[in-house]
């Protein structure tokens, strides 16, 4: 059983593939982040704010930080959930997510990250604010 560090969050579940493994014989600490991008991308396609939302309104959420913390390993075959909630925004051009990362089937937790978000246009690469729809969308998530 998960035991889960907030209430309801959005949540990915996933099995660890032979790619994901490294030299070591575990996942490599790359496919971790990859996972949290992957978790994140698809809360926000759930939330109504897909690539082509992002493309019309020439916006993106991107990562500007990630602060992550190991605690145990993924092995090949394992069963996994990412979890991911918005816990804050400052309704201008940053949000923040926290992460936490359990093996299904002891409910364990590989992995905790905190990761701040910053709103660029894409058309230029530049900090732009937060469309109307990302302040709507994103701030009905926060918990």
């Amino acid at each position: 059983m998960v035991k889960w560090d907030r209430p309801d969050p959005y949540v990915l579940s996933l099995g660890v593939a032979t790619d994901d493994i490294d030299e070591l014989g575990h996942t490599n600490n790359a496919v971790y982040v990859r996972w949290l991008e992957r978790c994140a991308w698809q809360h926000s396609q759930a939330l109504g704010l897909d690539l082509m939302s992002y493309r019309q309104l020439d916006r993106a959420m991107v990562v500007l930080r990630h602060e992550i913390d190991y605690l145990a390993a993924a092995y090949l075959g394992d069963q996994l959930m990412v979890a991911t909630w918005i816990v804050h925004s400052d309704q201008k051009l940053r949000l923040t997510r926290h992460f936490q990362i359990c093996r299904t089937s002891d409910g364990q937790t590989l992995l905790r990250a905190k990761s701040t978000f910053v709103c660029i246009a894409l058309t230029t690469g530049r900090p732009k604010r937060m469309p109307a729809i990302f302040l709507e969308r994103y701030g009905a998530a926060r918990v």
